[in-house]
């Protein structure tokens, strides 16, 4: 008697979703650290109370469409997006904003589509934009870096940090005060403010720059973060690289064409570009997005290119220094058109085919 033993010695077992997202969600953790250390508390607070607002709002709406609600929610995707909306947005953010973004994001960014999968723009970057626009005030009250403080200033700890958040029983002045004593413009916001003088003399004249080594003093370090952690994504397969390297390389190309060597009408360095503000985190955990991007290795890298382009774009010559949260959305947009015009070359035909062609339009 023979017998046939069937095996499949080529075969693995990829990463589900909830493998990848938890991928994603440790990545993360480098960039959060220097976060954590330059500006304090308030990151981990906007972290923990986004997640909550998220698993609670996907909860709510899965159970309304009568969907299993732990299956959802194991997914861990409903995280990732509260994650990446707490880490851009503010330290010490109110707390009522850091609601209204993830209830945003969770419930019309990615439900009101039908779910993960079918969104077709980011949901953490819907949820930034409205409070941006909405909030424009609460949205750009960014800390001071530690070490950049005035003698005898601190940054807050982590009860006064809940104070401010939450507005606890507490004095209100003293939690003013240490409010106020920390706050400081950011490093694409501090540049874009000095019109008329030379690139050299901002960085002489303007501590964030004139303690910094790479960008602006502690923003550096957050990229170097979310840098490392995206590289690690890289060699953990997540995604590919075509995106994010076809990012930074636009960014990289735009910021040289148009650094003039530090004139007053300067755009600023590629350095300044790639190390403040959130490049990084939106190079390696936006931009890579599989749902919102684009399809095909071609279509990454024209949908990456984009990105950086309008990042440089809205940055200079808009009135959002930052422009990551834009530009994706925008690209976004388009990626939809460029699938239609990179899907790859089906075996045995001769040329490319569109997405919207009909199969008998497709010749061999």
């Amino acid at each position: 008697m023979t017998s046939t033993r069937v095996s499949s010695p080529h075969s693995h077992a990829p990463l589900d979703t909830r493998g990848l997202m938890t991928l994603v969600l440790v990545a993360t953790l480098p960039g959060l650290a220097a976060l954590t250390w330059n500006f304090g508390w308030g990151s981990l607070i906007n972290i923990a109370l986004a997640s909550a607002v998220a698993l609670a709002t996907e909860a709510a709406i899965v159970a309304l469409r009568k969907r299993p609600v732990l299956f959802y929610l194991r997914d861990n995707s409903a995280l990732v997006t509260a994650v990446l909306l707490g880490l851009a947005l503010p330290p010490l953010a109110p707390w009522w904003l850091v609601v209204i973004g993830t209830f945003f994001a969770i419930a019309i960014a990615k439900h009101l589509y039908g779910g993960m999968g079918f969104n077709p723009f980011n949901p953490a970057m819907v949820g930034y934009v409205v409070l941006l626009i909405s909030f424009p005030v609460q949205m750009t009250s960014w800390l001071t870096p530690r070490g950049l403080l005035a003698e005898g200033v601190d940054l807050p700890g982590l009860w006064q940090s809940l104070q401010i958040v939450f507005p606890l029983p507490g004095d209100p002045a003293a939690i003013t005060s240490a409010l106020d004593g920390s706050t400081g413009a950011t490093p694409l916001d501090t540049f874009k403010q000095h019109t008329g003088l030379l690139v050299e003399q901002i960085y002489a004249q303007e501590p964030l720059f004139s303690h910094g080594e790479l960008a602006g003093f502690g923003w550096e370090w957050v990229n170097l973060g979310f840098l490392a952690g995206g590289v690690w994504l890289l060699y953990k397969r997540v995604f590919t690289w075509h995106a994010p390297v076809a990012m930074l390389t636009a960014l990289v190309l735009m910021s040289a064409l148009f650094y003039d060597g530090g004139s007053s009408t300067s755009g600023g360095s590629p350095l300044l570009h790639l190390f403040s503000g959130a490049t990084m985190l939106g190079a390696f955990f936006i931009v890579t997005d599989p749902v919102t991007s684009a399809a095909s290795n071609l279509g990454r890298l024209i949908y990456g290119a984009g990105i950086g382009l309008l990042i440089y774009v809205i940055r200079v010559w808009g009135n959002y220094p930052d422009a990551v949260a834009f530009a994706v959305l925008l690209m976004n947009l388009a990626a939809p058109l460029i699938d239609n015009y990179t899907l790859p070359r089906t075996y045995g035909h001769r040329k490319r085919g569109k997405a919207t062609a009909k199969p008998a339009e497709k010749q061999p």
